[in-house]
């Protein structure tokens, strides 16, 4: 389990709480509980060696800031050269599997187009979250943090997202062949509008417009709203169409004009997002079988917001299955060059 000394036992010790917090992610903790360990991993990393060791051999690793009780006994367990109890623990936990007509999905996906970052509402830098995807197998991942008007998520105004643009293609030299894409949740705003410049909405390479407000109005209002957002050119991508929550309190899906909406977004081209998060799977089967009957283009997405939440993907497979969604009209099935030359990039 440990690594040559050489490398040190902060980094064996911050691996493995990563590795934990990734583990959580992906069977749906608590978020609290994840960042507990990847602040702890972040704590012992910048720890020399020889400091780590005596804190360890004094009884105080709780000393550092962000370490508990509970990541102490595990950092402890590291340097004694053991492996972690709780990470044997969930690495051995049952992972729910997905069905053969799934994985049948799964295997032709080849990127995520929703995903988040700590620039805005995830858990994770840019790079962590894109080396998550690589090591999946995934050859891009599209960025799409929120817009400005969801302040609870911290979302981009147009200064902050073109510096994020600046990130974004320095990495990209560094994890080539991998390509991090740049995108953007838009908010779709009451009347329609997309909440972003549209000078800068024009530089990304993907669009995701979402409805995150005013879930309850009026059913034709609704629709409008909609389909004003479908019929800008910037939109590439519909988001998690109906808003609905699926697990705890929940939340009601909002009501529109289904038959227009998808109407509007097979004429255009506009993909609908089949959205994997276990408390979205949204659209519904109904509504996802009309989209298909309309002859509407999909997008399957984790809206993953954590390196571990981007395993999710086999959720939005296993819908996409359901409802026989022809594979050739998956835009994630298609490499980055094609995904560009749709949107229009």
């Amino acid at each position: 389990m440990t690594e040559p000394e050489a490398h040190g036992p902060g980094r064996d010790a911050g691996a493995v709480l990563r590795r934990i917090a990734y583990l959580l992610e992906r069977q749906q903790a608590d978020t609290y509980r994840v960042r507990a360990f990847r602040r702890a991993a972040d704590a012992v990393a910048e720890q020399e060696p020889v400091r780590l060791r005596a804190l360890h051999q004094a009884g105080r690793l709780q000393d550092l800031g962000g370490v508990g009780d509970r990541t102490a006994a595990i950092i402890a367990e590291v340097l004694d050269g053991h492996r972690p109890a709780y990470l044997a623990e969930l690495e051995e936990a049952p992972v729910p599997a997905a069905s053969q007509a799934a994985k049948r999905y799964l295997e032709v996906l080849v990127g995520d187009c929703h995903s988040h970052s700590d620039w805005s509402d995830g858990g994770s830098d840019i790079r962590t979250m894109a080396e998550a995807a690589r090591a999946l197998g995934h050859r891009y991942l599209v960025l799409t943090d929120h817009s400005p008007r969801l302040t609870v998520a911290h979302g981009l105004d147009a200064g902050r997202l073109a510096a994020q643009l600046a990130v974004v293609a320095r990495l990209n030299e560094d994890l080539a062949p991998f390509r991090l894409l740049t995108g953007i949740e838009v908010d779709i705003l009451e009347d329609g509008q997309l909440d972003q410049d549209l000078d800068l909405l024009a530089e990304l390479d993907v669009v995701v417009a979402s409805v995150h407000s005013k879930l309850s109005m009026d059913r034709a209002q609704m629709t409008a709203r909609m389909l004003a957002a479908v019929e800008s050119r910037h939109t590439d991508i519909l988001g998690h169409c109906t808003g609905r929550k699926i697990v705890g309190r929940g939340r009601k899906p909002s009501a529109f004009d289904a038959e227009r909406v998808f109407e509007a977004c097979a004429r255009t081209g506009t993909a609908v997002e089949i959205n994997s998060r276990p408390e979205r799977r949204d659209p519904p089967a109904a509504l996802l079988g009309q989209a298909v009957a309309a002859g509407c283009l999909f997008s399957i997405d984790t809206d993953a917001h954590a390196p571990g939440q981007l395993e999710w993907l086999w959720m939005g497979c296993e819908q996409a299955a359901e409802a026989s969604v022809p594979l050739d009209r998956i835009v994630n099935t298609w490499e980055a060059e094609r995904l560009l030359a749709w949107t229009g990039r």
